[in-house]
């Protein structure tokens, strides 16, 4: 019963760890989209790109700073 308790333990260590790596990959990735749309003339697809970027950059935050319990 002891060692049920590390493996789920040891499982969840493994998940917390994938969403920070996810949330930083995700926060790295919007960061650079919402640069690149800013400095490069796109037109009106310019501030969509900027917007997408900065929603990614959000959520990368959110999954970084997010509590698991």
């Amino acid at each position: 019963m002891e060692n049920l308790s590390k493996e789920r333990r040891s499982t969840a260590l493994s998940l917390i760890f994938a969403e920070k790596i996810s949330g930083l990959i995700l926060l790295i990735v919007g960061v650079i989209l919402a640069y690149n749309s800013n400095t490069k003339d796109l037109g009106a697809l310019g501030a969509f790109f900027i917007m997408v970027g900065a929603v990614l950059a959000f959520l990368g935050i959110l999954m970084i700073v997010a509590k698991s319990d």
